[in-house]
């Protein structure tokens, strides 16, 4: 083979590497190779075929040289013909003459007009040990020309294009699975939903929900407003799947879980060298977002630095990556929430105000379930009856035990309520769940319920050996903050409780000088 034919098939090589990156638009990739495949070097008619998944036959996916009508004529069944043949058998074959091959059928008719000889040259697409399809082209060479190289150069083009293949057909398994995790999760969400509302009669509730189904619709910011587990983050999902954004990303950021530096790089993103460490530009939440909704959750614990970013985006529409020039715009809808007092913070220069008014075009407050005492025994039934569903078991409240629930004044809320009831689903030992089950859960932070038939559930406040409940509870707390260095964030973790809520027990308990003291000497 001369020198020239190989630097022709090295470019063409060249330009098919190029092609890789748009494996996602395949017939767009196979096109453009059979263009360059035909443009450099003389094989014409080139053809990618592939087994069809519908009806199960080989039909030519992609061509250069062949009009729409001959393409559409060119469907085999496994094993017909010549193109039958190289699929069933996994080898090349070359037809010298279509002309004297009776195997070869011809069924696009696009040889019919063609004068001389025309050679045939096929190879299989194969892909782990399977065929997937053939590949083909025509030469106009006469009979006498040996076609070994080409086969060869064929063979290499052929498994580029089964790797082409195999990137796109796990990208569109990967997009039908996404989908179907996405229909899963609406309906996971249509139930919660259910839960939250259906469940929820209270006065307060229906407000809330009205609130929604106004808003939800709008391009409105809106802010949450509510105690920790009362459900803003569910209701920040349920305004999005509302919203005409639902098909687009739902992106959440917890403003207190990161630092100030990596929270700006998680919000905007970076460059490359913007930072140590930042070996590669990164976008942010914001880009991620593109077309949805951001949720920004405890956005009153978002530093006074990025308050000003987060302003002109709310603004303007557009930001700068950190290290970057490039202003940026997306089309993203804000959702923030918050537990504190913004209006105070406000006051007190912990957030600025044009941020606060900016956020605030839209309030939701999310009532605590103390507020909603009259949902509480719905409410409770229905994690109840979930939880059973779950564990596999049948269980019930006494009614001792619902006037408990009600009267207790829940710190955690919802989300306390129904890890309670998912512990008491599994550690309950009789069918009937009564106020003497739930003594040890409610009493455990202090908060007692002001319930006549809770109290005769705790005889004597003790644990049976003489302690009282609230002596252990005390010594609990005292315990986790001398094993984390009373750092109460750390403690409050390991309890499995807030920190506002550790924050009440050492109050309540007297500890607050103590706390103090063990900190200032850095203990």
């Amino acid at each position: 083979m001369d020198t020239t034919l190989s630097d022709l098939k090295l470019e063409v090589l060249h330009r098919i590497s190029q092609m890789i990156g748009r494996a996602l638009q395949l017939d767009q990739a196979l096109d453009a190779i059979l263009a360059a495949l035909s443009d450099s070097l003389a094989l014409k008619r080139a053809t990618v075929t592939l087994v069809d998944p519908k009806t199960g036959h080989l039909a030519i996916h992609a061509s250069h040289g062949l009009t729409e009508e001959e393409k559409g004529r060119g469907v085999y069944r496994l094993g017909e013909g010549v193109t039958g043949r190289i699929f069933r058998t996994a080898q090349p074959f070359v037809v010298p003459d279509v002309r004297t091959e009776p195997l070869f059928l011809n069924k696009t008719g696009a040889r019919a007009i063609e004068k001389g000889h025309v050679s045939f040259l096929g190879v299989p697409i194969v892909l782990r040990g399977s065929t997937i399809g053939v590949l083909s082209a025509d030469t106009v060479f006469g009979a006498d020309v040996s076609f070994e190289e080409d086969v060869r150069f064929l063979g290499i083009l052929a498994a580029l294009i089964a790797q082409l293949v195999s990137l796109n057909r796990e990208v569109e398994a990967r997009e039908e699975g996404l989908i179907r995790k996405n229909l899963s999760l609406k309906a996971e969400l249509s139930a919660r939903y259910q839960d939250f509302f259906i469940v929820g009669q209270s006065r307060a509730m229906v407000e809330v929900q009205q609130l929604i189904e106004k808003v939800a619709p709008t391009r409105a910011s809106v802010l949450l407003l509510g105690e920790s587990g009362t459900g803003k983050t569910l209701v920040a999902r349920i305004l999005h799947e509302l919203s005409t954004r639902a098909s687009a990303p739902f992106t959440k950021v917890n403003c207190a879980a990161l630092p100030e530096n990596l929270l700006e790089s998680e919000l905007f993103g970076h460059e490359k060298g913007a930072f140590t460490g930042a070996t590669a530009a990164k976008a942010g939440r914001f880009e991620e977002a593109e077309g949805g909704t951001l949720f920004l959750d405890e956005v009153g614990e978002l530093p006074l630095s990025l308050q000003a970013k987060l302003l002109r985006f709310l603004q303007e529409r557009d930001f700068e990556r950190v290290g970057g020039q490039r202003t940026i715009h997306v089309d993203v809808r804000i959702v923030a929430a918050t537990n504190r007092d913004l209006a105070e913070a406000v006051s007190q220069g912990g957030f600025r105000e044009d941020l606060y008014y900016r956020l605030n075009v839209f309030p939701i407050r999310v009532p605590a379930l103390r507020e909603r005492r009259e949902d509480i025994p719905h409410l409770a039934s229905h994690f109840l009856a979930r939880m059973s569903r779950e564990y596999g078991r049948r269980l019930t409240f006494a009614p001792e035990a619902l006037d408990a629930l009600r009267r207790y004044p829940w710190p955690g809320n919802v989300r306390e309520l129904e890890n309670l009831l998912e512990r008491l689903v599994i550690l309950a030992e009789s069918p009937a769940i009564s106020a003497q089950d739930l003594a040890p859960y409610l009493a455990s932070t202090g908060l007692e319920p002001e319930s006549p038939a809770f109290e005769s559930a705790r005889p004597g406040s003790s644990d049976g050996q003489g302690t009282p409940l609230r002596e252990m509870e005390r010594r609990q707390v005292i315990a986790a903050l001398e094993r984390n260095r009373w750092i109460q964030s750390r403690a409050a973790r390991e309890l499995g409780i807030t920190l506002r809520q550790m924050g009440y027990r050492i109050k309540k308990m007297g500890l607050e000088s103590v706390a103090f003291e063990r900190r200032g000497r850095g203990v």
